[in-house]
């Protein structure tokens, strides 16, 4: 016995369905310097290169842009202040950073003092990453970016 399409309607029934797709205004990405992605050393912040490539377990600091707001508040389009010592502005989404599709630990996600919608964003490269190219991704509340390549040895 069929239904009788008016009762559909009545009691919530039926088959429409809306599908909602947002699209962002800004998604993170890795900044770039004359070398390349703008990733340095953790330790003498100079810049990852062929010439000096990442390490696995090292210690790795990007610039990147597009991360959003910070705690505490900055409004939009001011720089972040200059650098105190437990005063930094902290990313206030979640913050993912993969090498070779590996979940790398973040350290930290901070406004850069003096920049502009600029941040640092320090992370370990995992154990077990293989030498070679590696694929460097980065997202922030879900949003990915474009990845980049940097190189591991």
């Amino acid at each position: 016995m069929l239904e009788d399409p008016a009762n559909r309607r009545l009691n919530g029934g039926g088959s429409r369905r809306e599908i909602i797709h947002l699209i962002p205004m800004t998604w993170p990405e890795v900044m770039a310097v004359p070398t390349g992605p703008a990733v340095f050393h953790g330790d003498d912040f100079s810049p990852v290169t062929a010439e000096k490539p990442a390490r696995a377990s090292e210690l790795l600091m990007m610039s990147v842009s597009g991360l959003g707001p910070v705690k505490p508040n900055l409004d939009p389009g001011k720089p972040f202040p200059a650098w105190a010592a437990g005063k930094e502005h902290v990313v206030n989404s979640p913050v993912e950073v993969t090498v070779n599709g590996k979940a790398a630990a973040v350290v930290s996600a901070i406004g850069w003092p003096g920049m502009n919608n600029v941040y640092r964003v320090d992370f370990r490269v995992p154990e077990g990453t293989t030498a070679g190219t590696a694929t460097l991704g980065l997202s922030v509340a879900w949003i990915n970016g474009p990845e980049v390549k940097i190189p591991v040895r």
